[in-house]
């Protein structure tokens, strides 16, 4: 890639950043503006009494864990190279895909962060398969995860176990499936397949390997109070909505249409996409569903869907591959978690 394109690309790629952060800024002004009218306007009513209670509640249990993911995914960062990563997994496809997917027990990244590590592992070579297994599968199975779903549900280490099993399993299988309906080339940007990493990050690199250990810190911390603050507000607005929903939709309305697993399984798995929650974040709001009729199937889609596809992932992924790619990447993970919770609801429950 001569100068004048990388510079054009990048340009561009500001650009769009620019255009996000405006639309991100407009969201979250809306959203005060609604939650200071809900205050005015409705302070004095037990259903409001109900809400902030709830919201409270799902926020202050959460910001341990994400502050203590945060601080992982920012060493992992700075400390741990993506060499070291590439040579941990076997040359064999298969195997690299099964051993990818269980990588996060290693290196507890959540998804916020997973993204740009994925990015850089693809340009180390490492196999499609194995990337896509860690991507989607580094965010669930891991240690920070399992503590956070057992905290939310009270030590009830079934749901721990479904939750790493389920978000192993279908991890390893899209992964698998994304080998055989796809290439490197045919699935990656050009500018992710292609390795042009010492245009815009070589100096980088080279600072920050010779840079000394108090360096190292500040900037790991850096990282961490970056992913920290911009996770805390998707968490926010994740726990008003579960609020909200819990407090202004009658238990009929929960009772007739979340009571059906085959229903309940699909809203679930549609609040996991729009909520955008870290997954040291969600169990808690799925575990505020458990005195619903919501059965447990669907707040394990809510739990395995979210930290594989929501909206914030979706247009990450369109900085490492193609449109077409994330289309059969988004429909694979969808269908197999949708008919693993229903066959989970026939089998298991």
């Amino acid at each position: 890639m001569n100068r004048p394109a990388f510079n054009s690309v990048y340009s561009n790629q500001g650009h769009n950043h620019q255009k996000s952060g405006r639309n991100s800024r407009i969201a979250q002004i809306l959203f005060l503006l609604t939650a200071v009218s809900l205050i005015a306007l409705y302070r004095n009513r037990p259903q409001f009494s109900t809400l902030g209670i709830t919201f409270v509640s799902i926020v202050l249990e959460a910001f341990p864990f994400m502050l203590f993911g945060a601080m992982m995914g920012g060493f992992v960062e700075v400390f741990v190279s993506k060499e070291k990563i590439s040579r941990w997994l076997p040359k064999q496809r298969v195997w690299s895909v099964c051993v990818a997917a269980g990588l996060g027990v290693v290196f507890p990244v959540c998804e916020c962060a997973i993204v740009p590590v994925v990015r850089r592992l693809l340009k180390k070579k490492v196999p499609l398969g194995a990337a896509v297994a860690f991507l989607l599968g580094g965010p669930i199975v891991n240690p920070l995860v399992a503590a956070s779903t057992a905290v939310a549900y009270y030590f009830d280490w079934s749901v721990v176990v479904y939750r790493l099993v389920f978000g192993y399993l279908i991890a390893a299988a899209v992964g698998l499936c994304v080998t055989v309906f796809f290439t490197e080339k045919k699935a990656l940007r050009p500018d992710t397949a292609g390795d042009d990493s010492a245009l815009y990050d070589g100096d980088f690199q080279e600072s920050s390997q010779s840079a000394d250990l108090k360096t190292k810190l500040v900037q790991a911390v850096g990282h961490a109070a970056h992913d920290f603050l911009d996770i805390g507000r998707f968490l926010v607005v994740g726990a008003f909505v579960a609020g909200l929903a819990q407090t202004l939709v009658p238990r009929q309305a929960f009772a007739v249409v979340l009571s059906v697993p085959f229903l309940s399984i699909l809203i679930m798995m549609g609040l996991a996409i729009a909520l955008n929650l870290c997954s040291e974040a969600d169990a808690f709001v799925a575990a505020s569903f458990r005195f619903t009729p919501v059965p447990l199937s669907a707040q394990l889609a809510f739990m395995v869907l979210g930290p594989m596809l929501d909206i914030k992932l979706l247009i990450m992924y369109l900085s490492v591959f193609r449109k077409r790619t994330i289309l059969v990447l988004a429909g694979l993970t969808v269908s197999m978690v949708y008919l693993s919770m229903l066959m989970m609801e026939v089998i298991v429950l």
